[in-house]
């Protein structure tokens, strides 16, 4: 039986020299830096605590990939049901009256009576009208809600993506020269994604493919013959498959990985509750057991570690866990 990963992501609450040191003596084997939520210009000092308290080999960098996001809200904004709000395709601040997204694609694309979900259980918004005299969308609130800086955005309408930004080419580059070699892709539909950044970090780099989108689930098999371990992120996965069929998308991709000797990570809401409380729910608890017993490599706490107030205690938990899963399955082997 292979040794269970925990990868670990780092944030606000765990970038402190003495978090970090917690966490690498608690053994966890990733420090995963989210680049979805780490500015460019902060990547050197991000890296440069990174590297003084941990093995370079244990850092990975995680792309932004293929996603429509919300840009900076400075002031906090609630939009109302029924409001009628612009939308643009720049990185622009959004404002009560204008939302931009980030990055570019052909917005006027995006015809009339397609729902915007901006964030998870968060807005919708209803595409009413298109201005091509500004390249602007005009939009309705149908479900009201709080508009948040950096927050993922799915339209429902087939949109053409890079499967790397400018930043994410930059951030690879960058990171590199620093030694790593550890990348974790995000948004990957197919094998050419993934022929795309080999092609950046070369074939000896470990690269992680996570699966988060339909067409990634459907080309599994030439993705994860391209990739050293592939990563089901539920959370932006439900964008796609309703979130009744998550429990059965992962026991699809885990028999996957298992039957073709592909590590794989499961993510998002594993300790969700550790964000805030100091104890998990019993139905985490057993999340947590389900997911190892299906056979996955590896876990992934996200927010727990990066925003939560808890980031030692949640790899503890985790450990606890993995611990008495391995005792009993030693038991029943």
């Amino acid at each position: 039986m292979h040794k269970i990963k925990i990868i670990c992501t780092i944030g606000p609450s765990s970038s402190s020299p003495s978090i970090l040191k917690k966490l690498n003596k608690e053994g966890v084997n990733i420090f995963r830096i989210n680049m979805s939520h780490t500015d460019l210009t902060k990547l050197p000092k991000t890296l440069s605590i990174l590297q003084k308290h941990i093995d370079k080999d244990k850092i990975c960098i995680d792309t932004e990939g293929a996603q429509l996001r919300t840009t900076l809200v400075k002031k906090k904004i609630y939009l109302k049901k029924n409001k009628i709000i612009k939308i643009f395709n720049d990185k622009n601040i959004s404002t009560k009256k204008k939302i931009f997204f980030y990055p570019k694609f052909d917005i006027l694309s995006i015809p009339n009576n397609t729902k915007i979900y901006v964030g998870f259980d968060g807005i919708i918004l209803k595409v009413i009208n298109r201005n091509k005299n500004n390249n602007s969308l005009i939009a309705k609130v149908i479900e009201e809600g709080n508009l948040e800086s950096n927050k993922g955005v799915h339209i429902d309408y087939k949109i053409n993506l890079s499967c790397l930004t400018e930043k994410d080419i930059s951030a690879i580059n960058y990171s590199m020269k620093r030694g790593i070699k550890n990348f974790a892709m995000s948004f990957v539909n197919s094998a050419k994604d993934i022929q795309s950044i080999r092609k950046i970090i070369g074939k000896k780099s470990f690269l992680i493919s996570k699966i988060e989108t339909l067409n990634a689930i459907k080309n599994l098999k030439k993705i994860s013959t391209f990739s050293n371990a592939i990563l089901i992120d539920r959370g932006d996965l439900s964008r796609e498959v309703s979130i009744e069929k998550i429990p059965l998308a992962q026991k699809y991709i885990v028999d996957f990985a298992k039957k073709n000797s592909v590590p794989v990570y499961i993510a998002t809401n594993l300790l969700e509750t550790m964000v805030k409380d100091l104890s998990p729910t019993r139905a985490e608890s057993h999340d947590i057991y389900s997911t190892l017993n299906q056979g996955a490599f590896g876990l992934v706490l996200a927010a727990e570690t990066a925003i939560g107030k808890y980031p030692v205690e949640c790899v503890k938990f985790l450990k606890k866990c993995i611990k008495i899963y391995n005792k009993s399955f030693k038991k029943m082997y």
